[in-house]
């Protein structure tokens, strides 16, 4: 029997492993998981405690897969030194980029990754943002709160049949795209990457950046790379129709904030952030008091639901993989390794 190491604490593993996966990992695997005492200090609100480094290499020894998450260390390329290091890392979260060193994947190793699940968790929350700001609720319900009813000749608008441009054709964009196919969208997607064949298989227009911001609605998917950062600048932002929705779920640094900030505040724009530049943001009463920005704490990837189905996810694919070699859609493929978010 396989050797696996659980490489997080027992609160985070509560968070990411469902009693189905339990039951599978005690099924399949000779499990070490790490104690309480492996921890590196307490944790803080709504964020469970990390391992110690320390920890790491003691865990480590003889296993020939680890299943981590966040508050897992790096893994520093020593553990591989000898040669005989684990065979598999299976990640129950999103990006491995900070928490493997690429030099692993030349000796074999296979990683997998949960950014694939917590896709869906960011397709469903892009769709709500655009929908909630079409219909143009926060104003709805700042009236109301204010002792005010129906706002006179103002109404909310429909997402079908508009125009979605998508920056980034990532896994957050293809559940998004997925999940807009009801609504009979004309979506445009802008990526360097993405040729006309593909984008014709994903049922989407490859454009220009341009093209895809002159749209109703804009959503940016880019990963967090030198070329994506400050890439929609403020003379970008003024070329936005007026009345444009746009969503960031993605990176702050993708987008000149500020500028957005500005075409929001005048009334212009509408916008629904969920990640900044820096993180926490500080912002000041005349924005947040705005009726047409709507601002959450990074937690579009964030569900009951999703978070638990992480470890489940990853560990489907890496036993179809230990079984026969097959690639599935949480596997890491190290060609992309340097355009990976």
């Amino acid at each position: 029997m396989l050797r696996l190491a659980a490489l997080f604490t027992p609160e985070r593993a509560d968070d990411v492993v469902d009693p189905q996966t339990r039951q599978l990992l005690e099924d399949r695997f000779d499990v070490v998981w790490a104690a309480p005492e492996h921890a590196a200090g307490p944790g803080s609100p709504g964020r469970p405690p990390a391992l110690d480094p320390a920890a790491v290499p003691n865990l480590v020894a003889g296993s020939d897969v680890l299943l981590t998450s966040w508050g897992t260390p790096h893994l520093r390329k020593e553990l591989w030194a000898d040669g005989n290091g684990p065979k598999v890392v299976a990640h129950a979260a999103g990006s491995v980029k900070n928490l493997i060193d690429p030099v692993i994947l030349d000796q074999g190793v296979a990683v997998f990754s949960a950014g694939p699940r917590i896709a869906w968790s960011v397709g469903e929350y892009c769709l709500a943002a655009m929908l909630t700001l079409a219909r143009r609720l926060p104003r709805f319900d700042q009236a109301i709160r204010q002792g005010g009813w129906k706002q006179a000749g103002f109404r909310g608008h429909e997402l079908a049949g508009a125009k979605v441009g998508i920056i980034g054709a990532s896994s957050t964009a293809r559940a998004l795209i997925n999940l807009l196919k009801p609504f009979g969208c004309d979506v445009a997607v802008y990526d360097p990457y993405l040729t006309p064949e593909r984008g014709g298989q994903l049922g989407v227009r490859s454009t220009t950046l341009q093209e895809a911001l002159q749209s109703t609605f804009v959503t940016i998917h880019v990963p967090n790379v030198p070329e994506t950062k400050g890439m929609i600048t403020r003379k970008l932002i003024e070329q936005l129709p007026d009345g444009a929705i746009v969503v960031n779920s993605s990176r702050g640094p993708a987008i000149d904030q500020q500028a957005l900030l500005d075409h929001v505040l005048d009334g212009r724009l509408y916008a629904a952030l969920d990640v900044y530049d820096p993180e926490p943001p500080t912002f000041d009463a005349t924005v947040l008091e705005a009726p047409n920005l709507l601002l959450s704490p990074h937690i579009a990837g964030d569900t009951a639901e999703g978070h638990l189905a992480l470890a489940g996810y990853v560990l489907a694919d890496v036993l179809k993989w230990l079984d026969d070699g097959t690639r599935g859609p949480s596997f890491v493929d190290p060609a992309v390794w340097s355009i990976a978010a």
